[in-house]
């Protein structure tokens, strides 16, 4: 084991009364850094070599307790070392990392306190989408907890079981349920990344996260035909909504996120280009005569950089704000415009996404292709999207089968 702790006096920076900090110096991977102990003392305090304060330290009534309590201290820091080392957790671990694991400072053993941190990192990376997440799922705890300190080791298998059961009292869903528990798992995952939690406390290794099949959200291609063809003026409430719907179909499912983020500057020599914001992979697609009409429409009404009416704002923080009330507001249209088309099926943002993803699917696209074109980064969320097959089509694969 390369790795070592000792108390020292640090004598780089002298504070104004002359005393010098008492730390503990970590050293790890052939770094070095310190760790306060919360002790100033003068150089004539302090034995070197003896690793004690001397008796002539008036800063304390009992010189015995206070050596005691450093030694103790560095004890405590070494018997998290050989633990990490027996695990084999040691050599992994950055020197930060490692004081991380030593001093579990308050603000950071915290959930709440944690949760907030991590929160103020995601918007400084302009991931807004994923602070709001975790901002709600941090107010759903709170409530259920009552505001009380909780600490990060505390979320246990029994507290998200007591959580689940008072989740479910309120009416509430499995998969919702399953979207706050996914997201306090990725929250404990980097508390024990960062070093500020033990991976004994992982309480996902007996908690398992449940989620029942959702209604199968494409439309069959009769409902689309409806929607394509249905006659609208531009005056009517839903006529934004069927266009964004058409649009999202036409861009390979493209969410409303990223369709709201269109710039004019996208669209060259009959195609538009952009990169989807959650993954960053780049879209080239053709754009098709229905689709001109569309673009054409938004393009040349407006003097905005971007191609839909949604962004309204410059800020990031209040781009995100017009995109969220934007999305709500189309999802109310959609549900007028499944009344005017006659669709008894719940028509949402996501539909068209799953429609594009199931048409591809049934016209014979091979589901690699299908995974690429929907731009997700593994086969098994594209798996999501096809499991629901129409009735009649395993209508269709029966007879086959038993030929009839």
């Amino acid at each position: 084991m390369k790795t070592n702790i000792v108390i020292s006096l640090d004598t780089r920076r002298p504070k104004l009364d002359g005393t010098f900090p008492l730390v503990l110096r970590l050293g790890h991977h052939r770094k070095t850094i310190t760790i306060s102990l919360g002790l100033s003392l003068k150089r004539e305090d302090w034995d070197e070599n003896k690793r004690l304060i001397k008796k002539s330290y008036t800063g304390a009534e009992s010189i015995a307790r206070i050596n005691n309590y450093i030694q103790k201290k560095k004890a405590e820091a070494m018997e998290i070392i050989v633990k990490l080392w027996e695990s084999g957790e040691l050599d992994t671990l950055s020197i930060n990392a490692l004081k991380n694991y030593i001093i579990k400072p308050n603000d950071q053993s915290s959930f709440y306190q944690f949760t907030e941190h991590l929160i103020i990192d995601l918007k400084k990376s302009n991931r807004f989408g994923t602070a709001n997440s975790y901002q709600q799922t941090l107010n759903s705890i709170r409530s259920f907890h009552k505001n009380r300190d909780l600490d990060l080791k505390d979320i246990s298998y029994t507290f998200l079981s007591k959580y689940e059961t008072d989740y479910y009292s309120k009416g509430n869903s499995a998969n919702g349920l399953a979207v706050y528990m996914r997201t306090i798992r990725a929250i404990i995952n980097k508390a024990i990344k960062s070093g500020v939690l033990d991976k004994e406390y992982y309480p996902f290794n007996s908690y398992k996260i449940k989620s029942v099949p959702t209604e199968k959200r494409a439309l069959d291609l009769n409902y689309l035909e409806r929607i394509f063809k249905l006659e609208i003026k531009s005056d009517s409430p839903i006529f934004h909504a069927r266009n964004y719907f058409i649009a999202s179909y036409m861009l390979y499912g493209i969410n409303f996120k990223d369709m709201a983020l269109l710039e004019k500057t996208d669209i060259q020599n009959g195609r538009i280009s952009y990169r989807r914001e959650k993954t960053q992979k780049l879209f080239d697609i053709k754009i098709s005569p229905q689709l001109k009409i569309i673009l054409d429409f938004y393009s040349n009404n407006s003097d905005s950089q971007y191609i839909f009416p949604i962004i309204k704002r410059k800020e990031l923080p209040l781009i995100e704000k017009d995109i969220h009330w934007a999305r709500k507001r189309y999802n109310k249209k959609l549900k007028m415009l499944a009344e005017e088309c006659g669709i008894d099926k719940n028509l949402t943002s996501y539909v068209s996404r799953h429609s594009f993803a199931t048409q591809a699917m049934l016209q014979e696209v091979p589901v690699n292709a299908i995974s690429s074109m929907l731009g997700h980064s593994s086969l098994k969320t594209t798996q999501v999207y096809l499991k629901s097959l129409p009735s009649n089509i395993l209508d269709d694969y029966n007879e086959k089968i038993i030929g009839g």
